[in-house]
């Protein structure tokens, strides 16, 4: 009798074990991604940003066997976006967006409907070349031309306000120089450089890729880039610290965040497949015509560098007087 119950427990445990074979392993055990993913922008198509989220979703689509649906959330400063990524909390949906985008909003809002270490850095993609645009109208060809024009016109003149960190970038430039303009508040990007080609705003601190068109044809007038480094592909661009004007100085940054459910390993596939996506030279002339300087790098390079701007903004919200939200 114990013989047969002995078999008959050991009948038993075969079959569990068989089937624990077959159940579905925990989420975290599997290989991502293991669905489709989802890149949320915070603004609308056509900009700099949105051309490398699709050009990019194309290729980690191929390579990861899963569809990559890239979908714009424009406004709300970028809150409508973030908090999508973060509330939702699932590892499949990701933010690409400029880093300018968000890492002002502790000196732009009292409180924030998002918690900052909830926004998980996956992947360091681009930096975006970064301008000062003026609509060709206002007859100024650079930088200290725009100053004089500008102090000698005390709040005739105005500026375009749609992303964050380059608005702060551009108010302390002004308060720096002792100049006065008056702020006028975008939703979108687009509009707002559709309004600036116009004549209709006069000065606009934005992605290249977004003035290009309207600097083709002549209607707006690049006068310096923000980024600390010149721009291979602009020889004739200078940047404004270059040109004398070190206060509105700062590099864009482009890049995946994911909310606190993605992990290290899925951060680590990210950046991995980006890397090899964007050395692709098909890729990199692309992006480099629009205005992006290709600089891929992991989430601790990422995250490092957010640390670094989030400092220049601190050092911007101090000469505007702004204190940081708790």
């Amino acid at each position: 009798m114990s013989r047969f119950i002995s078999s008959a427990f050991a009948a038993l445990a075969a079959a569990a074990m068989l089937a624990l074979s077959w159940a579905p392993l925990p989420a975290q055990a599997q290989a991502w991604p293991s669905r489709s993913v989802k890149f949320i922008l915070p603004i609308g198509p056509g900009a700099g940003v949105d051309i490398t989220a699709r050009m990019l979703a194309d290729k980690l689509s191929a390579k990861w066997g899963q569809p990559v649906v890239v979908e714009n959330r424009p406004g709300g400063d970028a809150f409508v976006a973030i908090t999508a990524v973060i509330s939702g909390n699932d590892d499949h949906v990701l933010l690409f967006a400029p880093a300018s985008m968000f890492t002002a909003h502790p000196l732009l809002h009292e409180k924030l409907p998002y918690k900052i270490e909830d926004l998980i850095p996956a992947a360091r993609a681009t930096n975006t070349i970064i301008g000062l645009g003026v609509p060709v109208s206002l007859g100024v060809n650079n930088m200290k031309e725009f100053v004089a024009k500008v102090r000698a016109e005390p709040g005739k003149l105005n500026y375009a306000s749609a992303t964050g960190a380059n608005d702060l970038l551009f108010a302390s430039f002004l308060k720096t120089e002792n100049l006065n303009m008056s702020r006028v508040p975008y939703r979108d990007t687009v509009q707002a450089v559709t309004d600036l080609a116009e004549g209709r705003v006069h000065a606009y601190v934005g992605a290249y890729a977004i003035l290009r068109p309207h600097i083709q044809s002549g209607k707006i007038k690049m006068l310096a880039l923000t980024n600390t480094k010149p721009a291979p592909q602009l020889p004739d661009a200078q940047t404004a610290e270059a040109a004398g004007f070190k206060a509105m100085t700062m590099d864009g940054l482009t890049g995946l965040f994911g909310p606190p459910s993605l992990s290290q390993a899925a951060r680590d596939r990210i950046a991995a497949d980006l890397r090899e996506a964007i050395a692709d030279p098909a890729v990199t002339a692309r992006l480099t015509q629009t205005g992006q300087v290709v600089n891929p790098g992991n989430s601790a390079e990422l995250a490092a560098d957010i640390k670094e701007q989030r400092v220049t903004v601190k050092r911007i919200g101090d000469v505007l007087g702004l204190k940081a939200a708790q």
